[in-house]
């Protein structure tokens, strides 16, 4: 949900029923919905997810996202109360996801930048074992300007007065993301490949 998790306000509601619905974990106290999931596989092994909020040319308002991440890890240990933890870090700046990235390498699984629409060509193990890539990219059609129709993101930057209200393209999408093995041991990271299926990019299937 990231930065736009209050865009449909019927979600106000449902993301405090709905626990797979997550919003940024250093939202305020008070806010509603929760930043995290912990969820168990039939065998018994648990996953934990967790969502957070870059600031930097973001919003400068919320929380401390380090400190919030600091907050869930150290009472999820991993490889002890959950045999995994996946990080998703919405945030505008590739220096602010890296430097997520390195701040919990090796506490989680995984930390996987999102909100930028385009995947980025880092998926890599990083030195004490988590997975990280800067942006996993959209699911949508790329033939556009990060999922809107493209005539009118040119219109907008061509043009000095308004255009129409920005649409979705709605040509073939593309299902983009990453695969992530881990360790059922430790709950650190193995391999990690990115993942693009149908739509304009180049495929690309673990």
């Amino acid at each position: 949900t990231g930065n736009h998790v209050w865009d449909q306000r019927e979600l106000i509601n449902a993301i405090g029923t709905e626990p797979r619905i997550l919003r940024p974990a250093n939202y305020t106290d008070g806010t509603p919905g929760r930043g995290h999931l912990l969820h168990a596989l039939p065998d018994g092994r648990k996953i934990l997810i967790m969502h957070s909020l870059g600031r930097l040319f973001m919003d400068p308002f919320v929380d401390d996202p380090f400190a919030a991440m600091d907050k869930m890890t150290a009472s999820h240990k991993l490889g002890q109360a959950v045999q995994a933890i996946f990080v998703d870090f919405h945030a505008e700046a590739t220096s602010e996801k890296m430097a997520m990235g390195q701040y919990l390498d090796g506490r989680v699984s995984a930390v996987v930048g999102s909100h930028t629409h385009v995947p980025s060509a880092d998926a890599m193990l990083l030195a004490k074992g988590t997975a990280y890539q800067t942006d996993a990219g959209m699911c949508g059609d790329y033939d556009s300007v990060i999922g809107m129709k493209k005539e009118l993101s040119v219109w907008r930057f061509t043009k000095k007065i308004p255009g129409e209200r920005m649409m979705p393209a709605e040509g073939d999408a593309t299902l983009c993301g990453c695969f992530i093995i881990t360790s059922d041991a430790t709950g650190l990271a193995q391999e990690i490949m990115p993942i693009r299926i149908g739509g304009r990019l180049r495929e690309a299937l673990p």
